[in-house]
C-alpha cells in the first residue's frame, strides 16, 4: 500500500549535509543527530543553513550549485509537511454533508472528507487463493512470526495496472507492529498452516503464509454511488485542509456490508 516508513530519505541526508556545510561543521553519522531535532525547528534549521550555504555560493558566483541548494530547501520543507498534512482514513460513511462524506473513523472521531475532481472509486470484490497465479502483483497486511514468514492477515490482489503500488516491505498501522508487504508473486507453495507465497519486491523478498482466515480479495472500478451511508472505506492519504476537512483523489469501499481488511 502508499503511506510507508522506510527511515530517512536521501534528499534528507543530503539537507543535514548542506545545513553542516553552511554551518561550517562537517557531518558524520555521529554528527548528524545532532542536526535531526525533528518538527518545524528542524526544518527552520535546514532551511536558514541551505539559505547560507545558498549566499556564498551565489558570492563566488557558483549559480548552478546554488540552484541546486535552493531545489533542495523546497524539497527539505515539502517532505516534511506532506508526511504531517497527510493521514490514512479507515471508518464507516456516517452521513453526506453536500460535497462531503461525514465518516466515523474506527477510534470513534469523525471527519469530513471531500474527493477531488475526477476521482476514482475503487470497490474491494472478494477473491480466493486459486485466484493468486505466479506473475501477479500482490499486497498483504500481516504479522512478522519468529521464522521469518509473515502471516497474512489478507492478501489483496492488483490489477495489472495497479502493479507497483506501494512496492516493498514496511510497517503498517493496521494492527500494533504488523506489516505490509507488496510485490510480486513468484510461487506459492503448500504449508503446515494453508499455502504460502513467496512475494518478490525490489529490496527483497518475503514469504507469506495463507491461513484459513486470510481474507483474500480484488480491486475493481467502482461508482460514486455506491458509496452511501453504511458503507466501510479506506484512504491511504487524504490531504488535510485549511478548514480541517480531509481531501482525497481515491476512496476503496466494501460493498455488502463488507470493507477493506487493510
Amino acid at each position: 500500500m502508499l503511506t510507508r516508513n522506510i527511515g530517512r530519505s536521501r534528499a534528507g541526508r543530503r539537507c543535514d549535509l548542506l545545513q553542516g556545510e553552511a554551518l561550517g561543521r562537517q557531518v558524520t553519522p555521529r554528527s548528524r543527530g545532532r542536526f535531526d531535532t525533528g518538527g518545524n525547528n528542524r526544518r527552520l534549521r535546514v532551511s536558514l543553513g541551505l539559505w547560507l550555504k545558498i549566499r556564498e555560493l551565489l558570492m563566488f558566483g557558483l549559480i548552478s550549485r546554488a540552484l541546486a541548494a535552493l531545489s533542495l530547501v523546497f524539497v527539505c520543507i515539502a517532505s516534511s509537511a506532506s508526511a504531517q498534512d497527510t493521514v490514512r482514513v479507515r471508518g464507516i460513511v456516517e452521513r453526506i454533508d453536500g460535497p462531503a462524506y461525514v465518516v466515523k473513523t474506527r477510534d470513534g472521531s469523525e471527519v469530513k472528507l471531500a474527493v477531488t475532481d475526477n476521482p476514482l472509486f475503487v470497490a474491494i470484490v472478494p477473491a480466493t487463493m486459486a485466484d493468486i497465479k505466479p506473475g501477479m502483483f500482490v499486497g498483504s497486511a500481516g504479522m512478522m512470526q519468529q521464522d521469518g514468514t509473515q502471516k497474512a492477515i489478507e492478501v489483496h490482489i492488483f490489477p495489472e495496472s495497479m502493479r507497483g503500488t506501494g512496492e516493498g516491505h514496511y510497517d503498517w498501522d493496521l494492527l500494533p507492529k504488523s506489516k505490509m508487504t507488496n510485490g510480486n508473486v513468484e510461487h506459492a507453495v503448500a504449508g503446515v498452516d494453508g499455502p504460502v507465497l513467496s512475494v518478490k519486491y525490489k529490496d527483497g523478498e518475503k514469504k507469506l503464509v495463507v491461513t484459513p482466515q486470510t481474507i483474500v480479495v480484488t480491486y475493481e472500478i467502482g461508482k460514486r454511488e455506491e458509496v452511501t451511508p453504511g458503507t466501510k472505506i479506506f484512504v491511504a492519504a487524504a490531504k488535510k485542509q485549511p478548514d480541517g476537512t480531509l481531501q482525497t483523489p481515491r476512496i476503496t469501499y466494501g460493498r455488502n456490508g463488507a470493507g477493506p481488511a487493510f
